[in-house]
């Protein structure tokens, strides 16, 4: 069988058992909280709970992707054990990391004629994009090759759905995702608004839905007329949320009770301290494979 490694950024937003258990490398995102510089290990030097705490309470953040250097130190001991490469990045459309990553693949094949580094973009986010990293070692573990997966995501990236609401605005008030205006009106009204990631993967208003109960039931609804099958969805669904688990939990148990053929239990992840800065808490994240994507 052949050998290379499957990576990813850990903005993927899977727990780190998870990558272990799958055998799927990655490298971590920078942030930084009140000035103060972390890295986004997946909640080990600061809790998830911590994290949106201190939001709460009014921290600032800021975050920084990968930089090229930290992608070479990250990705030649690989090529040095002979082992060829296979890295999925954080979507084009909210983060420019590929761009670093691809740098860096240039640089080392210089060193490393003889191997194979390939830089994907995953035209994804959050869990979503892990649920991507998850079949690609399914179809790894299969035996298909390095050039297999390579095919497999450019082909297939876009039919993976991303759907998101929110109870809380400010956040994508400051990321300008919504307007002050609008942002303020829905606070006050208790608007929660249904946003998609589109084929460029960036994060698209769709719908304002009035009330955070109509919100659950209006994101599954999507999940019926986009997913695979309809009703007779088959796929994995994952979950993703910041700060509010019983929010998760009452999608997941709508979408097991909805889709009665699914792949397993919906399984439920943080929203990481990247993605999570930018959205603040009171978000989450449905994503199931579906038709293809669209603007």
């Amino acid at each position: 069988m052949e050998r290379y490694i499957l990576s990813c950024c850990s903005t993927a937003d899977l727990t780190k058992e998870h990558f272990e258990n799958r055998n799927i490398s990655y490298i971590c995102f920078h942030y930084e909280l009140d000035g103060k510089e972390y890295i986004d290990d997946l909640g080990d030097t600061l809790t998830f709970d911590d994290f949106y705490t201190k939001l709460k309470q009014g921290a600032t953040t800021k975050t920084s992707q990968v930089n090229s250097e930290e992608f070479e130190a990250y990705f030649e001991p690989f090529l040095k054990e002979g082992l060829d490469i296979i890295h999925v990045c954080l979507s084009s459309g909210i983060s420019g990391v590929v761009n670093s990553a691809n740098i860096a693949r240039v640089n080392l094949l210089e060193k490393f004629p003889d191997r194979k580094l390939y830089i994907v973009d995953s035209l994804g986010a959050s869990s979503g994009y892990g649920l991507l990293m998850d079949c690609l070692a399914d179809l790894r573990d299969e035996g298909k090759t390095i050039d297999d997966l390579k095919r497999w995501v450019d082909e297939n990236r876009l039919n993976l759905h991303h759907w998101f609401f929110s109870s809380d605005l400010s956040f994508y008030i400051k990321g300008g995702r919504i307007s002050k205006t609008e942002g303020m009106i829905g606070n006050i009204l208790n608007i929660c608004p249904l946003l998609n990631m589109n084929s460029e993967g960036k994060l698209i208003p769709r719908c304002k839905i009035h009330a955070k109960k109509k919100a659950i039931k209006a994101i599954v609804n999507k999940m019926v007329e986009h997913a695979s099958g309809g009703l007779d969805y088959t796929g994995k669904c994952y979950i993703s949320h910041s700060d509010c688990f019983i929010d998760a939990k009452q999608v997941a148990d709508l979408v097991e009770s909805t889709f009665q053929n699914i792949n397993g239990p919906v399984e439920i992840f943080n929203i990481g301290t990247t993605i999570g800065s930018h959205t603040g808490p009171g978000t989450v994240a449905l994503f199931f494979w579906g038709n293809e994507r669209k603007n």
